[in-house]
């Protein structure tokens, strides 16, 4: 981010988000505000692609895509970079809003913990978007993780599968999906 994005009076516009084009960090317009991450460490990346291919292959049968690290709109002012994105949008494009989104995924850091169970829980139910994909891995050697998949009943999100370390999460809802946690840290 350049030293005049710093400078920059808040709040910020979506025109003037979009503007910044891409950059290293994970750049988030949250109310006109920018929340900025670092680029995620390996094991991170690792485990955000093997999800990623793991997920794609049943959401392309339902009739959805799946991506890494797309834009979302969930509200007006309001854009966030989730790690996974399962939707109901076309090949090309930029930004997916909310209602096309049918599954949300974050992947937890050190610097996300709070945030990936807390408020962007909330931010994705306030939007509407009907399953929330958390994975927990072991932040220190990344030799396990848990996997919790969750819907919205309601305005709030209740736990609907989970998979600890060793295990299969499955579900037939949103689409197929299964997945061992052993096979998301084959890095």
């Amino acid at each position: 981010m350049s030293v005049a994005a710093l400078d920059h009076p808040e709040p910020w516009t979506e025109s003037e988000y979009f503007a910044l084009g891409e950059t290293r960090n994970r750049i988030e317009l949250i109310d006109g505000g920018l929340w900025v991450s670092p680029a995620p460490n390996r094991p991170y990346q690792d485990i955000s692609f093997l999800l990623l291919t793991a997920i794609r292959p049943a959401a392309r049968s339902a009739g959805m895509r799946a991506h890494e690290a797309v834009n979302v709109r969930l509200a007006a002012n309001r854009i966030v970079i989730p790690d996974l994105v399962v939707a109901k949008v076309g090949r090309l494009g930029g930004v997916a809003d909310a209602h096309e989104v049918v599954l949300a995924g974050e992947i937890t850091s050190p610097s996300s913990v709070a945030t990936d169970r807390v408020q962007k829980m909330q931010f994705y139910a306030a939007a509407r978007i009907g399953w929330y994909l958390l994975v927990e891995p072991d932040m220190v050697e990344y030799e396990s993780l848990t996997l919790r998949l969750f819907r919205l009943e309601g305005e709030h999100y209740v736990e609907h599968s989970v998979a600890a370390d060793g295990q299969r999460l499955t579900s037939d809802l949103p689409f197929p999906i299964d997945i061992t946690t052993d096979a998301l840290l084959d890095f």
